[in-house]
Order: structure tokens, then sequence, then C-alpha cells
């Protein structure tokens, strides 16, 4: 009896700690609401997150959004876009402000902890590069002693070159900047001799943002890379069930393109027999329950937004003017570090 008793107890604990676990006010919140409020850069990034000319933001960041939104109410559109600055974002973040950031954000130790974020899945596997002028003759990063170099403030990227420059023994000027915009100009108007960021913030800039009558192939990308820079989605610790809507939007996206499922092609594959694609697509339930969203979430996050490398050829890829290889970011079989773990 006291064995019983025992079990029965140890039971009932872990449905209460796991019902504890479930409930986030976060995303009742966002129910409640109806709309998911994304933090997006400040000054846009072409590729990642950008206004267009009819006022709408697009961009591989942007799509997070409108997937995790198609995933919770089963519509890409139901999305507030609030600008934030690099030095800003994680305030907004943990005041409420925003819901989550989806900005080009590096996952680091310091930002998982101390101040209080998880973050998703990664979206862009990256690293820190150097973009230069070509008449200054530089073929390599290990060439910029004593050079000038534009840095955005409110980034990893100040303690990455730290590090980098005194690991070689090398000694640069550095220019800290916070507005992005400030930092372009700096750089373009010579009063800096490299701009140092992420490699695809260096090729969104040298695509978007060189002021004639300079053109694109005036710069080139130095060959080093010099940090991990894995991008991801931040939220607030506490919603476990928020959390979880986060991180399968993206594996969903990542897992229908394993399986070939697109938004050209979704309505046909309700139609397959293969039990994952059943599985994924909501045919066969469960998965949607799990979450506490809609059976149909992925069908409506892949016939919204698409998979995830519709995603990146769209807005990185090549079907972008960016035309930036996939490189890390291509699936697991295609020899990239994209790999979702099965829904099921």
């Amino acid at each position: 009896m006291r064995k019983f008793f025992f079990g029965a107890t140890v039971g009932l604990a872990a449905i209460c700690l796991s019902g504890h676990a479930w409930a986030g006010k976060d995303f009742d919140n966002i129910k409640g609401r109806g709309e998911l409020i994304c933090g997006v850069a400040a000054n846009g990034l072409a590729g990642f997150m950008v206004v267009d000319s009819q006022g709408k933001w697009t961009g591989l960041d942007v799509d997070v959004c409108r997937a995790i939104a198609a995933a919770i109410f089963g519509n890409a559109e139901k999305v507030k876009y609030v600008p934030v600055s690099g030095q800003q974002r994680f305030l907004a973040l943990q005041s409420g402000e925003v819901d989550l950031l989806s900005n080009n954000t590096t996952w680091t130790l310091s930002r998982d902890t101390a101040l209080g974020l998880d973050f998703g899945a990664v979206t862009y596997y990256d690293g820190q590069g150097f973009l230069v002028n070509k008449k200054l003759g530089l073929k390599s990063a290990k060439e910029m002693n004593g050079a000038t170099v534009c840095i955005p403030s409110g980034s990893t990227t100040e303690l990455n070159i730290a590090d980098y420059v005194r690991s070689l023994g090398m000694t640069i000027k550095t220019v800290v900047i916070e507005d992005m915009d400030q930092i372009r100009a700096a750089f373009f108007t010579g009063r800096c001799d490299i701009y140092t960021g992420d490699s695809s913030r260096l090729y969104s800039t040298r695509a978007a943002n060189v002021p004639p009558p300079a053109k694109a192939e005036d710069f080139i990308v130095l060959p080093e890379i010099i940090s991990k820079e894995p991008l991801a989605p931040a939220f607030r610790h506490g919603d476990n069930q928020f959390g979880d809507i986060i991180r399968w939007t993206q594996y969903a996206m990542i897992e229908a393109e394993e399986y070939g499922i697109n938004s050209k092609n979704v309505d046909e594959m309700l139609k397959s027999d293969n039990p994952s694609i059943k599985r994924i697509l909501g045919v066969t339930p469960g998965m949607g329950k799990s979450l506490g969203v809609d059976e149909k979430w992925v069908y409506n996050i892949i016939k919204q937004v698409g998979n995830y490398g519709e995603s990146f050829d769209r807005n990185l890829g090549k079907d972008s003017p960016l035309k930036i290889d996939r490189g890390l970011n291509r699936l697991w079989k295609d020899g990239g570090l994209q790999y979702a773990p099965p829904v099921r």
C-alpha cells in the first residue's frame, strides 16, 4: 500500500510539474491580444528585415515571425513589427515591449543566462568577417595592422575583434557607432578602412547600401571568418509553451524542406501516404495538440510562408539580389548544419 501511495504521489507530482511548465502568460497574452509583437532591427538589414516599397516588412528574420504567427493564429500576417536598436533590443524584450527578437541576434552563454533569455533554433549560421574597399589592396584580415575599423556597438563584434587582433599581435583603431546607417556612412566616406560584422550583414551592405558612383564590385569581403555567430530568435525565460512553439515552428520549416514539402505542393502533399508527412501536415492528428495549437499549424506555415529553403532562397540566396551561398545553412543531408528533430 505504501508503494502504491508513493508511486501515485510521484505520478501526481509529475503531472502538476508538467502542467506548471506548460502554462505560460506570454503565450496567453499573445493569444488574447490577437497578434505577435516582433522586435526587428531599427535600421533594417537587406535579406533579413527590411521595409519594401509597399511598407511591408520582408526578410528571413521576418519570415520567422510570420511563421510563428501562422502556427499560433493560422494567419502569418498577425504580426506587429517594432524596430529596436542594437543596444535597446534586450531591454525591449525584458520589459515586455516585444514578445520576441528576430533581428540577427547571436546566441551566447551570457545572453542565455545573465540576461534571462531563451533562444529558438538557429535560423542562420554566421561568422564575423571584414568588408574593405578593393583600392586598399588588402587580401587578408591579417594585413589590417594599424587600420581604422568601424564596429557596431551593443554586439559581440567588439569582443571578437579585440580577441583576434590581440592574438595576432596587431593594433587597430576602432570607431564604435550604434546607428547602422551612421556606420555605413562612416565606412563608405572613408572615415574607417574596414567595416566588420556578421558576414551576412556585410554582404547585405554591399548589395543594398553602396552609395553611387561606387559599385558593389568595388568592395570585397575578406576570406577570414573569426567567430561563430549562430543567429536565433530570442524570447524571455519562463514560458515553455511559447518557447516550444518558436522552436518547433523553425524545425517544421526545416523538416518540410527535407521531405520536399513546399508552398506550391503542400495541398497535394496532404494526400501523401508517407506517415511522416501525414504527421507533419496534421492529417494524422496529435502534433498540434501537443503544442496547444491547431493541427494544421505546419500546413499554415508552409502554405503562407514556405519551408526553410524557400525562405532562404527568396531573401538571401539564388532568388534574391544578395545571392549568398547557403554554405553552413544547407540541410544536414546536403553537408550543412540545418537539422531538425523529427515532428512526431
